[in-house]
């Protein structure tokens, strides 16, 4: 069974595309435009907790990497890193 579940709720496609993870494998999802891209990546710690992280990536060679948040899923207050 799935640990993790990802979606694409609205796009130009006619149905909805998923992806599944386990709490062995997590599960990255990533989002790209031609200004750059964000990649959201879940997994479960050596503890048993679900964490996640969120990055700004290059696409295409365009766009700047860093850590935009991250921390424990559920949790109020994100570990949030540099909003702009």
């Amino acid at each position: 069974m799935s640990h993790f579940y990802g979606s694409i709720p609205t796009s130009a496609r006619k149905t909805p595309p998923t992806a599944r993870g386990h709490k062995s494998t997590g599960l990255t999802v990533h989002a790209a435009s031609w200004a750059g891209a964000i990649s959201t990546t879940l997994w479960c710690d050596s503890e048993g907790r679900d964490r996640y992280t969120v990055l700004a990536v290059p696409h295409h060679g365009v766009g700047a990497s860093r850590v935009l948040a991250s921390g424990f899923v559920g949790e109020g207050n994100p570990g949030v890193v540099g909003l702009d």
